[in-house]
């Protein structure tokens, strides 16, 4: 799959906005400036080109992250994948450009951070063991199986595909 990637340098316009979904996942939006600066030898000065201003999406622990350790003003990398979204607006058709996060951190060219890792606990998640301490095997709760009597079975030697034998 072609995706296009991008990675921005610059300030960001706004606080990091942190919202929930209807289902429940994090998502922090942000607005990061990126102004161009070459020297012009004529002027002898340095002249600002065009700011690039770029919506931002971080979606779960990185939205919240974002959230937590971003403010308005800061100088910013941000790399993800950039979409075009369409909507519509007072019965028009509009244009959206987005970039979806997958790293964003401060641009320590221009100053310095510091990093602390954060410990989400993991969901709580019951594995149902059989007497010897084996995980139970549930796929005919969730694979859609006619009946056991229909299991197949592939013999490693030959590679053969062969109904499995009945236990009764």
């Amino acid at each position: 799959m072609n995706e296009t990637t991008m990675t921005v340098v610059g300030n960001l316009v706004d606080a990091p906005k942190l919202r929930r979904t209807k289902s429940g996942h994090s998502v922090a939006n942000f607005r990061v400036a990126s102004t161009p600066r070459r020297f012009d030898r004529e002027k002898s000065a340095w002249v600002d080109g065009d700011t690039l201003f770029v919506t931002v999406t971080c979606w779960r622990a990185l939205g919240e992250n974002v959230a937590q350790s971003l403010r308005k003003g800061q100088p910013v990398v941000v790399t993800g994948r950039y979409y075009q979204r369409e909507y519509e607006q007072e019965e028009t058709l509009r244009t959206a450009y987005e970039l979806e996060a997958l790293a964003v951190g401060p641009d320590l060219s221009r100053g310095v951070a510091t990093f602390e890792k954060v410990n989400r606990p993991a969901p709580a998640a019951h594995v149902e063991v059989d007497e010897h301490g084996i995980p139970v095997d549930r796929s005919d709760d969730y694979l859609d199986v006619i009946s056991e009597q229909s299991a197949m079975v592939v013999d490693a030697g030959p590679g053969e595909v062969r109904e499995l034998a009945s236990a009764s």
